[in-house]
C-alpha cells in the first residue's frame, strides 16, 4: 500500500518508528514488575514521538507543526530519561544506553531541523 499521508514520507518519522522497535525490544526484558512502571514509561514517551510528528504534520499552519514537534522533542528527552534510568537500575547495559542515545541525538537533529526549515518557508 502506498503512502497515503505526508507525514510517512518524512525520513523523522520513519526513524521514530526504528526508535519504537528498539525501545520495545528493548524494554522485553525488563523486570516483570516494571511492566506498569518503567517499561510502560518508556515506551510510552517514544510511541509519543512519532504520534507528535504525524499529528501535527496534519494541523493547517507551520507554527502549529512546530508545536508539535517541539512536543516530539520533548518525548524524545523523556525516553532518554527513561533509557538512562534503565541503566542505572540494571535493566540494560552501557552499550545499550548508547545505542538509544545513538537514535536520540540522530532524531532530535532532524527535528531540530525540520523546525529550522518550517520557519524559513
Amino acid at each position: 500500500m502506498d503512502n497515503i499521508f505526508k507525514f510517512e514520507k518524512l525520513i523523522v518519522w520513519q526513524k521514530s518508528l526504528d526508535f519504537i522497535d528498539y525501545i520495545y525490544n528493548l524494554s522485553e526484558k525488563f523486570p516483570l514488575n516494571e511492566r506498569f512502571g518503567l517499561q510502560s514509561q518508556i515506551r510510552r514517551s517514544a510511541v509519543s514521538i512519532a504520534l507528535n510528528i504525524a499529528e501535527g504534520s496534519g494541523r493547517t499552519t507551520k507554527k502549529e507543526f512546530a508545536k508539535f514537534l517541539h512536543d516530539a522533542l520533548g518525548s524524545l528527552r523523556e525516553s532518554l530519561t527513561c533509557l538512562i534510568i534503565s541503566e542505572r537500575r540494571g535493566f540494560i547495559i552501557g552499550k545499550e544506553l548508547l545505542l538509544g542515545r545513538t537514535y536520540a541525538t540522530e532524531i532530535s537533529k532532524m527535528l531540530y531541523a525540520l523546525i529550522r526549515t518550517l520557519r524559513t518557508t
